[in-house]
């Protein structure tokens, strides 16, 4: 795992099919996100940062698209003991189908790079792949695919738009999705965990769906990768992210929401 930005965008999709365009039903251009990030150091909860996630409308290749950035940075308290900045960027057409993407992660003083291009030729999935790791060496693979394939901001966006119908019938409800990284293209596993009420940091409190998303690269053993609280309404609205790190553990919580397509009729009123 390579960030908390990583972990933040990597949220609930099942295997598709090649170019497979979905309706964007849950944000619009002029929406932003703020979240209050901590981190726990020897059983001590600290504040290390803040985030921002914004979509606008851009162009890619000459093409209209939505643009996706998600930026992450430390307060002065958590640099001073591990300084961190993290950008991530997404191109995508207004039916969420990914073409471009880039995370930027300079963390305790580690600068990489994840680059993915993706090309649809002859209904297949074509990725470019391109990774630059901390000593600077980049690492350039090329793949195609028959199934639809996402990055962790394309994928935030698709789960966005998922329908209740089909992802949250029962608890314990199971789907697996193909995640292109920027140097390979794993499979991950997200569980509905059922509906939750939660309090952000912006007062309010929400009916929420609740997830985990799981690695299942060690045949022997799985590895819960995150928790997450999504609004139990038109938007989808990420409110609570748990992270169980390598390091540590941390989480994302909500404090501020601007500029949303719809009503927020998951707000819970006693």
């Amino acid at each position: 795992m390579r960030s908390i930005l990583t972990v933040i965008m990597l949220f609930a999709a099942s295997m598709l099919y090649a170019q497979c365009p979905a309706e964007n039903k849950a944000f619009k251009p002029g929406e932003k996100l703020t979240y209050d990030l901590y981190f726990n150091w020897s059983f001590i909860w600290v504040k290390a940062g803040t985030a921002y996630y914004t979509t606008k409308s851009a162009k890619f290749q000459g093409k209209d698209c939505l643009r996706t950035d998600l930026i992450s940075l430390s307060n002065k308290r958590c640099s001073a003991i591990f300084p961190m900045k993290d950008t991530i960027m997404s191109y995508l057409t207004p039916d969420l189908v990914p073409l471009y993407f880039r995370k930027g992660a300079n963390e305790g003083g580690n600068y990489t790079v994840d680059e993915v291009w993706y090309s649809y030729p002859n209904n297949k999935v074509k990725l470019r792949q391109k990774y630059r790791n901390k000593r600077g060496k980049v690492y350039d693979t090329s793949t195609e695919l028959k199934e639809c394939v996402y990055d962790m901001a394309s994928m935030l966006a698709l789960a966005r738009s998922f329908d209740e119908k089909v992802y949250c019938r029962k608890a314990g409800q199971r789907f697996t999705f193909p995640l292109a990284t920027g140097d390979e293209v794993k499979e991950e596993i997200l569980e509905y965990n059922g509906r939750k009420r939660w309090k952000a940091n912006d007062g309010v409190t929400y009916n929420c769906l609740l997830f985990t998303l799981i690695d299942d690269e060690d045949e022997k053993k799985e590895r819960k990768l995150l928790s997450f609280y999504i609004t139990d309404d038109a938007n989808h609205l990420p409110i609570r992210i748990d992270f169980f790190l390598k390091f540590g553990s941390a989480k994302a919580f909500l404090t501020k929401s601007e500029n949303l397509r719809n009503p927020q009729t998951s707000i819970y009123k006693k």
